[in-house]
């Protein structure tokens, strides 16, 4: 598979969030241990329960998010075709601003349930 351009992504609120320029994720499982005295001092361990987090940050441009008080409906796009989707809070929101600088924005956000993984 050839490597993609990260310049087509975005990120999508119920719409287009503005002057965003990266968002990360992590999806992640729990690694559960079951060793026991059978395992002869070799560790072993089952999966557990799935979860995804992140980050998106850009420019201020527009709208801030709002923090926590319902859940959004996010689409992580890597480009016009694929992307990671499901239904997350923001749990955070860092502005920050300089003399010399541009106005900026950071999120967290947290997955609630299943996230759709691109299949390309």
């Amino acid at each position: 598979m050839a490597e993609k351009s990260g310049k087509a992504g975005y990120v999508d609120t119920a719409s287009a969030v503005g002057g965003i320029k990266s968002w990360t994720i992590d999806y992640t499982v729990d690694s559960l241990e079951t060793t026991d005295f059978a395992d002869g001092g070799t560790k072993s361990f089952v999966t557990g329960c799935t979860g995804w987090s992140g980050t998106f940050e850009g420019y201020k441009d527009g709208t801030v998010q709002t923090i926590g008080t319902s859940s959004i409906t996010l689409k992580l796009y890597e480009d016009a075709t694929y992307y990671w989707t499901g239904t997350a809070y923001i749990t955070g929101i860092h502005a920050s601003t300089a003399n010399d600088g541009i106005a900026s924005v950071n999120y967290d956000y947290q997955g609630t349930g299943a996230v759709t993984v691109p299949l390309g």
